[in-house]
């Protein structure tokens, strides 16, 4: 079973068998802007920092930048979104990820929140 942990700005990182990380935003995220209608991938290849403003999802109320939870370089985007951005409202960790990145350092996971901690910080925001 993976592990998700989370980010102050609701994006969420998945690492899978081969070792890279899968990025989305959370549940709250999409929540929070409503119907997706636009989403702005990084370039495959780009080598980002943790931090780093990486993606744009823009909705019919807001826009907002996604930022990388971790540093490394962008492996693939999610292509579907294209054509499909309602995909990350509908399933936001399964079919809506936006971008998979090989982690330059894997300790910069420790920095990130578990399930059980998101879940707190999510509580102290109501």
């Amino acid at each position: 079973m993976s592990t998700f942990r989370f980010t102050e700005d609701h994006e969420w990182i998945r690492i899978d068998e081969d070792g890279e990380g899968i990025v989305g935003i959370t549940d709250y995220a999409q929540e929070q802007l409503g119907e997706l209608v636009y989403i702005e991938l990084p370039d495959v290849g780009a080598e980002v920092s943790q931090g780093d403003d990486c993606a744009v999802v823009e909705s019919v109320k807001a826009a907002g930048d996604v930022k990388t939870p971790v540093s490394g370089t962008i492996s693939s985007v999610n292509e579907d979104l294209a054509d499909n951005p309602q995909a990350t409202n509908e399933d936001p960790a399964g079919e809506g990820w936006l971008y998979r990145i090989r982690l330059a350092d894997d300790s910069e996971l420790d920095s990130l929140m578990d399930e059980s901690a998101y879940q707190a910080y999510l509580n102290s925001l109501e």
